[in-house]
């Protein structure tokens, strides 16, 4: 194979392909009308009206990107299931989210994490170190990485030159992103997550019925060998037959604590840490939780989620390893000139695992489908990040640098964002490509692991601990930031290697398995952290109030320790309003171009770009919060019956 084929050529595809996008551009633009896009609440927060069907659905979308897809069942056909086990720990943390963390950071009352943080420890060091950790891992774990695998498949599908493919799809998303705001991407992530299930089911399907059967799989995947190892090869590169042949435990979740790929003690603890920094603490997240309606629509929508999350396995993992079954010697390739002529990269193939079954077995118009279906999980996901990363960088590091901006300064702002970190994304593509020995999210979870457990050590001790202050939270980010790095930086240094050419990091530093190191991370995390809290002077719980858990429900009067400061903020910015207003053509702010920006004179009428003053109300009626407990019991159930089926 000389390089990708064109498949998606006729008239059956193409037309399914452009009735998917006529349908997003359509629900879009009717969210973007119907919503107000004109004040910071409206944009970020889509005015706290949604549901609990859009935030289930966003949460979900705003997950499983083309990443997802390419990485899952690239991992699926390199090593079996296991990493399915990422995908149903987010069953129980997901309850984590709705039931623990968002009663705390709505009484708080703040729209970004970054916020939070502000808000209980008071200074700027924290917050603002968090919003620049979260801006890197965005750029360099989710932007870039789901770029590259819509690529990849798009690659595949359609021939193009992978760069030409990135900058097409995020002119697209960008478009959207930037006019719509936060209501028309939740409206449609909704579309989105049905496109991605209906069009995975059907690959599903003809997979399955094309390897004969689940009892077929489990007998062919661990005779799925490539036959272009010859005898010649694998002595030449001194490839160990352990390179190619599939593993034993496939199609075990919990393997050797040891010498297994994804040890057991890591599935289970480690992928809980990363876990509870994505699903707990990350902006992308929590802002879609934020934006409901109430807590009852929080928890129903973190149900919805969850149960979506059973499919991944089923949906992705399972096709990658059938791919790897019917196409071998393409996605189970070992040898660096065959893997390079096939894939365009040296270290592996299974990347293509899922493109190759669509490309190969799918009939006309079906593909058309899975390719929509790609782009859907994209486009919502690169979305879903564009938004999110504008909302920290206008509300956390640009109001800090212009206090004094208007809210029409700090929406242009947002927007210019977007355009700045999707040109840095580019740029990080080839070593996207390159890491995890072609395993793309391996790529993801190791540098997750790395950096995400001192924040999620500090979110979890700031929310359920009340003696942990500033100088413990800031001490215990620096230490585990230091400790991460150290761990980090030689393994891209060294590059994590592969099979065929192993990584010469030393096994002092790289030996770890990067889900053990997370455990250990979080621990000496929350051990510094308490320690040095413990040894300096506690915050009095006058400032306090339903910023922890133990407190969400207290009534009295909350003495914000940055209270001066945002009143500071409040007057420039007010200040700066008044003068714009003062100043501003009226003709061309009701222009076209306004209307579509969100810039129109509606924007300065209504919310300041701080939250309400009004702290949104956490009781919920007994009946409907009885049901929502009732299906959280039950999906932890399944999830139980799951883990233990697989195990």
């Amino acid at each position: 194979m000389e390089g990708p084929v064109v498949v998606i050529n006729n008239p059956a595809d193409i037309s399914v392909i452009v009735g998917y996008f006529a349908a997003v551009i359509g629900v879009g633009v009717w969210a973007m009308l119907r919503s107000n896009r004109g004040t910071v609440g409206g944009y970020f927060l889509a005015g706290r009206t949604m549901t609990w069907w859009p935030v289930g659905a966003s949460l979900f979308a705003s997950n499983i990107g083309s990443g997802h897809f390419v990485g899952l069942a690239g991992t699926g056909a390199a090593s079996g299931i296991a990493v399915g086990g990422f995908e149903w720990n987010a069953l129980f943390i997901v309850l984590l989210l709705g039931w623990l963390f968002v009663p705390v950071y709505l009484t708080a009352g703040v729209i970004t994490m970054p916020q939070y943080l502000k808000k209980r420890f008071g200074g700027t060091r924290i917050s603002l170190y968090l919003t620049v950790i979260s801006l890197f891992l965005y750029i360099f774990t989710k932007i870039s990485v789901d770029m590259f695998s819509g690529a990849v498949f798009i690659q595949q599908a359609l021939g193009w030159n992978i760069y030409v493919a990135v900058i097409t799809l995020l002119l697209i998303t960008a478009l959207y992103t930037i006019t719509g705001g936060l209501a028309a991407l939740m409206y449609t992530d909704t579309v989105q997550t049905f496109v991605i299930i209906a069009g995975a089911f059907v690959l599903t399907g003809f997979s399955f019925a094309e390897v004969g059967g689940y009892s077929a799989l489990l007998a062919k995947y661990h005779a799925a060998t490539p036959s272009n190892v010859s005898s010649m090869e694998p002595q030449r590169y001194n490839i160990s037959p352990s390179c190619y042949t599939p593993r034993g435990d496939a199609f075990s979740l919990l393997r050797d604590a040891t010498t297994g790929d994804l040890p057991w003690p890591g599935v289970l603890f480690g992928i809980a840490i990363v876990g509870g920094w994505y699903w707990c603490t990350d902006q992308v997240i929590v802002q879609r939780c934020l934006a409901a309606r109430d807590l009852t629509h929080v928890k129903a929508g973190c149900i919805m989620c969850g149960y979506l999350k059973l499919l991944p396995m089923f949906l992705m993992v399972f096709p990658g390893m059938i791919s790897r079954v019917l196409y071998p010697d393409e996605v189970g390739c070992v040898v660096p000139e065959v893997c390079k002529r096939v894939c365009g990269t040296a270290v592996g193939c299974s990347n293509i695992a899922y493109p190759k079954l669509v490309v190969s077995i799918m009939p006309n118009g079906l593909r058309g489908l899975m390719l929509a279906v790609m782009l859907a999980a994209l486009m919502s996901s690169l979305a879903s990040i564009f938004n999110s990363s504008s909302t920290l960088f206008t509300l956390d590091i640009w109001t800090r640098l212009r206090p004094q901006a208007a809210e029409r300064e700090l929406l242009i702002v947002g927007r210019v964002w977007v355009l700045i970190i999707v040109c840095v994304s580019i740029c990080w593509i080839p070593v996207v490509q390159a890491a995890q020995s072609g395993q793309l999210f391996d790529y993801i979870q190791s540098v997750s692991s790395y950096l995400a457990p001192p924040i999620a050590s500090v979110f979890f001790l700031a929310v359920f601990v009340k003696r942990v202050n500033e100088q413990g939270a800031f001490w215990g980010l620096i230490g585990g930031l230091l400790m991460g790095l150290c761990r980090m930086l030689p393994e891209f240094w060294f590059g994590s290697g592969s099979c065929v050419f192993p990584s010469t990091c030393p096994y002092l530093v790289c030996g770890v398995h990067y889900l053990h190191f997370a455990i250990v991370l979080f621990f000496c995390t929350s051990v510094l952290v308490l320690v040095v809290s413990c040894c300096t002077r506690p915050i009095e719980d006058k400032h306090l109030h339903r910023l922890v858990f133990s407190l969400r429900h207290s009534k009295e009067e909350r003495m914000d320790l940055d209270w001066e400061q945002e009143e500071n903020g409040r007057r420039a910015r007010r200040e700066a309003e008044e003068r714009w207003m003062a100043s501003k053509d009226s003709a061309a702010e009701e222009s076209c171009v306004g209307r579509f920006c969100g810039g129109g004179s509606q924007a300065h009428e209504e919310a300041a770009p701080e939250a309400p003053e009004k702290l949104p109300d956490i009781s919920e009626e007994p009946a409907w919060r009885h049901v929502v407990d009732v299906n959280a019991l039950i999906m932890m159930a399944a999830a139980v019956f799951m883990w233990g089926y697989y195990a």
